[in-house]
């Protein structure tokens, strides 16, 4: 049985390890802003952190949907998604993402679209030139995405 709750501090240690392993950004690791995806159906055992997120704010006043990761072994089962929709259920305004653009379908079934450089805030235009630095030496792209203020969380199925 999965459990989404947000993070205490005990857990700090291990959303830091989870980013590492997934090889993701791994600066802004508050977690205070995360929830935790956890393993195990009895409270009074130690349950296993097995996933993680957090919608982190930026100078520029956005806010990012970020550090989504699910340890390997539980990928594929519907956890990062169970993740996600705990993180949109607490945001009201305009929400961002970067991502790879092979995952641009993931997240637009929670109504995220891509968006060009003229609709990305100050933060995203800096960052995203940089980011496909990277990801053109790794043969890739990346995305900025934007959930507007107004869209529904669309529920589909990802198993």
């Amino acid at each position: 049985m999965i459990h989404i709750r947000p993070a205490a501090q005990a857990d700090q240690k291990a959303i830091e390890r989870i980013i590492r392993d997934a090889g993701i950004n791994p600066m802004s690791l508050d977690w205070r802003r995360f929830v935790v995806a956890e393993e195990g159906s009895n409270p009074e055992r130690s349950r296993r952190i097995i996933g993680v997120g957090q919608v982190k704010p930026h100078d520029d006043g956005s806010r990012e949907l970020a550090s989504i990761a699910v340890i390997p072994g539980r990928q594929y089962q519907g956890i990062a998604s169970e993740i996600i929709r705990a993180l949109l259920a607490n945001e009201s305004g305009n929400l961002y993402l970067m991502c790879r653009a092979e995952l641009e379908s993931f997240y637009a079934r929670f109504g995220f679209r891509a968006v060009d450089k003229k609709e990305m805030t100050p933060h995203f235009r800096k960052i995203i030139r940089v980011v496909n630095l990277f990801a053109r030496i790794a043969g890739g792209r990346g995305i900025v995405m934007k959930r507007e203020q107004n869209d529904k969380l669309e529920m589909t199925s990802d198993k």
